[in-house]
Order: C-alpha cells, then sequence, then structure tokens
C-alpha cells in the first residue's frame, strides 16, 4: 500500500522553523554588521581590500579575539572583568622583569608570568564566591590594584616605567616564534596571534556547545541559584572562566613582549571595554545566560576593520570611539530583541 499524501512531509513546511532558529542564532546581528562594515569600506577606502591590508585587519581583529573569546564566555556566565586589560600588561611585565633580573632563560619568565595571570583569575574567581560582591566591584578593585603595581614595581625593579630590553636573552628566539611570529603566502602577512585566536575560538566553541562545562555557563549565567538548586557547581564554574581569562591575558601579553622587545607599565588600561564591546557586538547579553564565541570573533573583525578601515579611508581617527559606542548600543538592542524571539518560541 503506497503511503498517504498526508504523511509526506513538504519542504516548504521547514523553511520558517529554519528562519526562526536562523534569527534566533547570538551571532546573527554581529554577522550583518561584520558584512554592511566590510562593503562600506570596500567603497570608501580602496587599500582596503589589498592583500596586504587583509593581514592588518587580521592582525588587529586577532589581538582583540585572544580576550574577547574568555571574556565572552565569562559574560555568558553572568560576570564581568575590569581587570583584562591591565592583566595583559601585568603578564608582559611579570616575563620581562623575571627573565631580565634572574638572567634566566626567558622560558622561565614566561612560565611564571602564566602562574601569575593564572592567580590572578583565581583571585577574582575565589574573591567573587566568597564575598557575594558583584563581579564589577571585585574586578574593578582587581584593575585598580593591578594598575598600580605594574607601575610601582617596574619602577622599583628598572628605574624606569618600561621594562629592559631580553632580545639577547636564551630563549628568546623560540618565545618569538611562539609567540610573535609571522608567516607570509602570495602577500598575505599571517602573525601568529591569528593562529593563537582561531585555536582559542575552536576550544571555546567547543565547549560551549558540545560539553557539559558549556551546559553550566549557560546555566549560571541564566539564573545562578536555579543551577545550584540543580547541582550545577556554581563557584568553581566561575572561577575556571576567570582562569580562562588569565589565561587569555598570558597568551597576549606574551606577545607584546616578544614583539617589541620592551613593554611600557601604563599600556592596557581601557582596553578591558573593548574586549567587553566584542563579546556584546557578538551577541552576548550584559545580564548573562545568552551569547556566543563565534559571535565575540565577529566582534573582534568589525573592530579590526573599523580601526583598519577608517585609516585607509583617511578619515580622522577620532571618530572611531563614536562608532564603537554606535555599535554597542545597535548591539546590544539588538542581541534583546533576538532573545525575546528566541524566548517566545515559534508563533
Amino acid at each position: 500500500m503506497s503511503t498517504p499524501d498526508l504523511l509526506v512531509q513538504d519542504p516548504a513546511q521547514d523553511r520558517p522553523a529554519a528562519l526562526r532558529r536562523l534569527l534566533a542564532r547570538p551571532e546573527l546581528g554581529a554577522l550583518i554588521a561584520a558584512a554592511a562594515v566590510f562593503l562600506v569600506f570596500s567603497a570608501v577606502a580602496e587599500p582596503f581590500l589589498q592583500v596586504s591590508s587583509l593581514g592588518t585587519v587580521l592582525y588587529a581583529a586577532s589581538t582583540i579575539g585572544i580576550m574577547a573569546v574568555p571574556v565572552s564566555l565569562l559574560m555568558i556566565g553572568g560576570e564581568f572583568d575590569l581587570s583584562a586589560g591591565v592583566l595583559v600588561t601585568t603578564a608582559a611585565l611579570t616575563s620581562s622583569m623575571v627573565s631580565y633580573q634572574l638572567t634566566a632563560v626567558t622560558w622561565v619568565g614566561v612560565l611564571v608570568s602564566l602562574l601569575v595571570t593564572l592567580a590572578v583569575g583565581g583571585f577574582n574567581g575565589w574573591m567573587l564566591s566568597r564575598t557575594k560582591l558583584p563581579s564589577f566591584i571585585v574586578t574593578l578593585g582587581t584593575f585598580l590594584m593591578l594598575t598600580g603595581a605594574n607601575l610601582g614595581i617596574t619602577k622599583l625593579v628598572s628605574g624606569t616605567v618600561s621594562t629592559k630590553p631580553i632580545s639577547d636573552m636564551e630563549g628568546f628566539g623560540s618565545c618569538r616564534w611562539l609567540f610573535a611570529s609571522e608567516v607570509t603566502v602570495g602577500g598575505l602577512t599571517i602573525k601568529a596571534t591569528v593562529w593563537w585566536w582561531l585555536g582559542l575560538l575552536v576550544v571555546g566553541s567547543w565547549v560551549l556547545l558540545r560539553t557539559r562545562f558549556g551546559n553550566w555557563i549557560f546555566a549560571v549565567g541564566g539564573d545562578a541559584a536555579a543551577a545550584r538548586a540543580v547541582g550545577v557547581p556554581v563557584a568553581r564554574t566561575k572561577t575556571v572562566l576567570y582562569l580562562g581569562v588569565g589565561f587569555g591575558a598570558w597568551v597576549l601579553g606574551q606577545h607584546l613582549l616578544f614583539s617589541f622587545d620592551t613593554v611600557q607599565s601604563g599600556e592596557g588600561v581601557g582596553n578591558e571595554l573593548i574586549y567587553i564591546v566584542a563579546a556584546v557586538i557578538g551577541g552576548c547579553l550584559i545580564t548573562g545566560g545568552y551569547g556566543s564565541v563565534a559571535g565575540s570573533a565577529l566582534g573582534a573583525l568589525i573592530f579590526g576593520m573599523a580601526s583598519k578601515g577608517i585609516i585607509y579611508a583617511q578619515w580622522n581617527p577620532d571618530w572611531f570611539k563614536f562608532f564603537l559606542g554606535a555599535m554597542l548600543l545597535l548591539a546590544a538592542l539588538l542581541n534583546s530583541w533576538v532573545k525575546r524571539r528566541a524566548e517566545r518560541g515559534p508563533r
């Protein structure tokens, strides 16, 4: 007996459902914005489409994207880290000063730097869980302490506000290869930070979407009390997320050191806001429980295209911060709208 026609599903019936799922994706707005920014600068800035310019844009995006990945995971988990920007500088300063003062192989400084950044991340997570203070207050305190320590310790150790050169020390070449090398293929120069960024992006997306820990991140960001009631280790989850921010700061800090050989102790202030903006543009909500690691990568890419596109178009670079603020507001409004549609479900 033939199958009744009523049981034969029309593929066209699946299209509205597929469209609704697409519209509910947190990174949809960032994808549209990235395409719009690309088209604008392609039209007004001829050098923007050159192969060499692509490498420059990717490099600018990667230096934001390396931190935007762990920051977006933290925001999905419902928390902030205002110390992320200066922690990058702390990582670079620690590696440089330990290597120089101990006249040791640079790898010693690199490993000590990793321990320091993880310790700072662990401290933020521990303070958050023990004191129940908002992460804004906890990490604002860490931000101020690190800002002062970066300047004070650097002056105490080196007598200036910058570190001493370490390029003649053993191990510098291998560290530079890992953190600050570059490969040129057909006029396209790809720096090491791009590979680090892509690696963190893949790992972060896999953890968020394919593991139990990823479910915990969404749960603690959506409703920490409800997550705790069903057995989710809320404090441990948030501490691990802060450790992730510490790891990202370590990677980017080593890149800065081994790219430029010396580090200015006052750098990094304000960069934490750029990381947060990239995450929000990518679909993360300020309230937590919603967002995308892939979206944060698009947010970083928008930052890279805008920062370099303005220069290629010979516009006044002072307008970049205005552009960034406008993108933040539009992204926040769009993210809220997308989440409401997703919560309402099919209609």
